[in-house]
């Protein structure tokens, strides 16, 4: 992540500095929960909560509105809202994961979704491009197509200036305003996992897909945050009694890959609930332990930032 000035504005003039709205129904793109006092150098993003679907979009798929529904994190903005209130900001995205993916490379796309040419610099070869799961998705859930024809090329680019980069401009600033204030930024990227793996396991194991935690921490293999504050949200998971694993099936994407720069105190850690946990997969209707899960949500933000708050006493007073 660069260290230099954040070159971002104010919401408002994020949304519109660029002309109209991208659809009437995304304006805003996102919402960025801001704590009455900013306490913390945590901040939480929830890029793939999204729930509002716009209408010409849905005139153009094949798919139904739940089908659809199947790729959000649906409710992780409120499972994490809570920390709000202790301090830390939350940024969420309105629209849906299977509108666009802000978890990807600005321009993964691939050319076989769209009528016309491709900016030079798109990367077409990605392996989450082959995957149906570029940053406009091709497919949901278990390979099904989302679109009845391809889109205008036009259009793709007008979602990744008017949402992806509004996006990521305001979570940049939030960054490096807490690493402004606090002498380090740590990122929380909000995300939620289906209960029964869809991705593609060997032979071997084939036969039990159901993933065995409740919770997957993903670090980068311990390149994105310092080893230390991904033990401290373990332990206080495992503690509350929730089975954690760490990277496996899910190490983070290109978000915590971005954004986490440990040498220059911003860390990124990617936190993957499992969805059997906190709600109903088939209805998405919420579980009875929904506000409980959240208050332990909250319970690990406040150790954690307490540990970083901790720390900076330490480096003030060795260096008085």
């Amino acid at each position: 992540m660069s260290s230099g000035p954040p070159g971002s504005r104010s919401q408002t003039e994020t949304f519109f500095a660029d002309g109209a709205p991208h659809e009437p129904e995304l304006d805003p793109p996102y919402d960025v929960l801001e704590p009455s006092s900013l306490t913390s150098p945590l901040v939480f993003s929830s890029p793939h909560s999204g729930a509002v679907y716009p209408r010409r979009f849905l005139a153009t798929t094949r798919l139904d509105a739940m089908t659809l529904r199947r790729s959000e994190d649906a409710y992780v903005d409120e499972l994490f809202a809570g920390v709000v209130a202790h301090g830390a900001p939350l940024i969420r995205a309105r629209f849906p994961r299977a509108y666009l993916d802000l978890n990807r490379e600005p321009y993964e796309l691939d050319p076989r979704m769209f009528d016309g040419r491709l900016p030079v610099f798109a990367n077409t070869r990605s392996v989450r491009v082959a995957g149906g799961l570029g940053t406009i998705a091709r497919i949901v859930g278990d390979s099904q197509e989302i679109y009845a024809e391809r889109l205008k090329v036009e259009d793709a680019l007008a979602r990744i200036d008017k949402l992806y980069k509004p996006y990521h401009r305001q979570l940049r600033s939030l960054l490096e305003r807490a690493q402004q204030l606090f002498g380090v930024a740590v990122l929380v990227d909000c995300h939620s996992m289906p209960s029964v793996s869809s991705m593609p396991l060997p032979e071997k194991d084939a036969s039990d897909r159901k993933i065995k935690a409740d919770f997957v921490l993903g670090d980068r293999y311990g390149t994105s945050c310092e080893t230390a504050l991904v033990d401290m949200v373990e332990y206080e998971m495992s503690r509350l009694g929730y089975k954690v694993m760490r990277n496996k099936p899910y190490a983070g994407g290109f978000i915590t890959e971005h954004y986490g720069d440990p040498a220059n105190h911003f860390h990124a850690i990617q936190i993957e609930v499992n969805r059997g946990l906190y709600m109903d997969e088939r209805t998405m209707d919420k579980a009875a332990r929904f506000a409980k899960i959240g208050a332990d949500l909250c319970h690990v933000a406040d150790q954690l930032a307490c540990l970083l708050a901790a720390r900076r006493g330490n480096e003030r007073a060795a260096a008085e």
